[in-house]
C-alpha cells in the first residue's frame, strides 16, 4: 500500500507564495486560477497582521486539495469522475466530469477550481509540464499533488520548490520515510478534524 501525503511546518512557511506559483507552472492553471493557495490567518487582507501595533502577529496556512481518504468530494460525484487512487491522492478523470459542480460543493476546504470559460493564459500558449493533460470549459480541476511528477518518484512541484523547506512530501504507509517519522514524533493537526474526512495533507505548529 502507498499513501502519499504532504506535512506543512507553518514555523517555517513565510508566506512567500512560490508553492502555489510553481503548482500553477508545473500544471498548466489557466490565469484567475490557483490549485495552491497561501491564507494569512485570522486576517481578511493578504500578508495581514493581527493585533495592534506594536504587538503585531502573522501566520501563514497554505491550502490545496486535502487528498482524504474519507472524500467528501468522492461521494457527492455522481459520474465517478473523483476518484481515489492506489496511491491515496484524490483525482479527477476529466473525461468523466460533466461540470456539475457537486464535488466542489461537498468539499469543505474549498480545494476546487471551475473552469466557467474557456481557460486563458496571459502568455498565449500553454505552459509547464507537457504530461499535464488540458482543461477545457466546464471542467473542474485541482490539486493533483502533480501526478505526472510522483508517479515517476519525484517531489510535487510545491514541495521541490519551497525555499524554506516548510513543506515534507513521502508515503505514510512507510515507517521509515521522513513524512511517517514527523507524523510519530512531533504534534501535528489536519483542518477540520471533525468533518471526518481524514485530509492527507497535515500541519506541523
Amino acid at each position: 500500500m502507498t499513501r502519499l501525503a504532504i506535512a506543512i511546518d507553518k514555523h517555517r512557511c513565510i508566506g512567500c507564495n512560490t508553492c502555489a506559483l510553481a503548482c500553477k507552472m508545473q500544471n498548466n492553471v489557466p490565469d484567475g486560477m490557483l490549485w495552491n493557495r497561501v491564507l494569512t490567518e485570522d486576517c481578511e487582507l493578504f500578508d495581514g497582521a493581527v493585533g495592534q501595533y506594536p504587538n503585531l502577529s502573522r501566520s501563514y496556512l497554505p491550502i490545496a486539495c486535502q487528498h482524504c481518504e474519507n472524500a467528501a468530494c468522492l461521494r457527492a460525484c455522481p459520474t465517478g469522475a473523483t476518484y481515489r487512487d492506489d496511491k491515496g491522492r484524490v483525482e479527477i478523470d476529466y473525461d468523466k466530469c460533466i461540470g456539475c459542480r457537486m464535488c466542489m460543493a461537498a468539499c469543505p476546504y474549498n480545494a476546487r477550481a471551475f473552469n466557467w470559460n474557456e481557460p486563458s493564459r496571459s502568455t498565449g500558449f500553454s505552459y509547464g509540464d507537457a504530461r499535464v493533460p488540458e482543461r477545457g470549459k466546464g471542467i473542474m480541476e485541482k490539486c493533483t499533488l502533480c501526478k505526472e511528477r510522483t508517479d515517476e518518484g519525484d517531489e510535487p512541484m510545491c514541495v521541490h520548490c519551497c525555499p524554506a523547506d516548510a513543506r515534507i512530501f513521502g508515503d505514510l504507509d512507510d515507517p521509515d520515510s521522513e513524512i511517517s517519522k514527523l507524523r510519530r514524533e512531533q504534534t501535528a493537526h489536519v483542518l477540520l478534524e471533525d468533518m471526518g474526512t481524514r485530509p492527507q495533507v497535515f500541519y506541523v505548529n
